[in-house]
């Protein structure tokens, strides 16, 4: 075998390979941004790589943000200062920032298992209901 079909079959394997296990290890929810909910495509997923699409289906023009926080606590009992969730009381996972209506974002997260609360914290938006929880199980 020459050294270019060498190459290419090295390459077909590792883009084999990666193809693979990208598919068995990544699970994509989705989370729809409303004036007062945000709602999930599911509520519990396996714990590992984790995307969240996240798209911003309100009907006026309100920008908003999804927050993801490792947490016991229930996702409408968090503490609230100056309308907005105290984000440094809990363990952040992540966020994307910025959803204006009629886009989305995408957010990558490798979680273990646990309890999570998923929220909107521009001021006076979790207030309004625009929290929930997910599931992440072994």
């Amino acid at each position: 075998m020459n050294l270019f079909a060498r190459h290419a079959l090295r390459v077909g394997v590792l883009a084999i390979s990666i193809t693979c296990s990208s598919a068995f290890a990544d699970q994509t929810i989705k989370a729809t941004l409303l004036a007062n909910a945000i709602q999930l495509s599911a509520t519990s997923v396996k714990a590992g790589a984790v995307t969240i699409d996240v798209s911003n289906g309100s009907d006026g023009n309100l920008t908003h943000e999804l927050v993801v926080l490792k947490t016991d606590i229930a996702d409408d009992k968090l503490q609230v200062s100056n309308r907005k969730v105290l984000e440094k009381t809990y363990k952040k996972m992540g966020e994307v920032e910025d959803i204006v209506p009629g886009t989305n974002k995408r957010l990558t997260l490798r979680l273990a298992p646990g309890h999570y609360v998923l929220i909107c914290n521009e001021p006076g938006h979790y207030s309004m209901g625009m929290h929930t929880s997910l599931l992440v199980g072994s």
